[in-house]
């Protein structure tokens, strides 16, 4: 018979964490990191979870992380961008400067998600995300286990290969807390005021950052050197 997705969850999470002690989920606190976070305090592994607060995010988010330690009795770690960053950034372009551009909202990100996720991951060997191939054109090369260069640790992505039917199976089945604004279409949650609900027929990643072309809607969390793309083409 052939092993069940969330089995064969189970057992690449328990490999994962025997090959590198030292691991984190990375929550988003979407949908489908709550699959990964529900598995992991189920099942007791070994296996530290933070998310990043931006300072922007919807109070549908926070109300998510309190029905998380209600529910399982733990709290997710809270990585938050440093002042001098916040400051530094509304001083060069304003409250709302990412709006003006793509180059001022990558601008936005950095000091927002990608520094605090630098410093939620030293110390670290490997790190878990939710990422799933079919969430957006810019995610269909990615690949399951690869070596992070930028972080200098291994990055895992269990999810690649699932579809959202199942993601949602799995949250149905087990009960999982999960973000009320999926109920309200929005599939990709990120910051308030860069996040909206999806149209029919759009793909999932269709809300984050509306105003910008489909093929660039990343933050750099999750954008490959190119090491590691030439590791992931070989």
């Amino acid at each position: 018979m052939p092993i069940s997705r969330i089995d064969q969850l189970e057992r690449d999470l328990r490999a994962w964490s025997l090959r590198t002690p030292a691991l984190s989920l990375a929550s988003s606190l979407g949908a489908e990191d709550m699959v990964i976070t529900d598995l992991i305090c189920r099942k007791n592994l070994p296996i530290r979870i933070f998310t990043l607060d931006t300072g922007r995010l919807p109070e549908a988010t926070y109300r998510l992380l309190d029905r998380i330690f209600e529910h399982y009795g733990r709290r997710i770690e809270v990585f938050w961008p440093t002042p001098e960053d916040v400051e530094a950034l509304v001083k060069e372009q304003g409250v709302n400067g990412f709006y003006h551009g793509l180059a001022a909202r990558r601008a936005c990100c950095a000091a927002r998600k990608v520094k605090p996720l630098a410093r939620a991951l030293s110390g670290q060997q490997g790190w878990i995300t939710g990422l799933r191939r079919d969430q957006s054109p810019t995610r269909g090369d990615l690949v399951t286990e690869t070596w992070d260069e930028g972080h200098r640790l291994m990055k895992y992505s269990p999810l690649l290969d699932w579809s959202r039917e199942e993601v949602w199976a799995v949250l149905e089945e087990y009960r999982v807390p999960y973000n009320a604004l999926h109920d309200q279409h929005y599939a990709s949650i990120g910051c308030a005021p860069c996040t909206r609900a999806i149209q029919p027929g759009e793909d999932e990643r269709a809300g984050r950052w509306w105003w910008e072309s489909s093929d660039s809607k990343e933050c750099g969390l999750h954008v490959a050197s190119e090491a590691e793309k030439a590791t992931q083409a070989s």
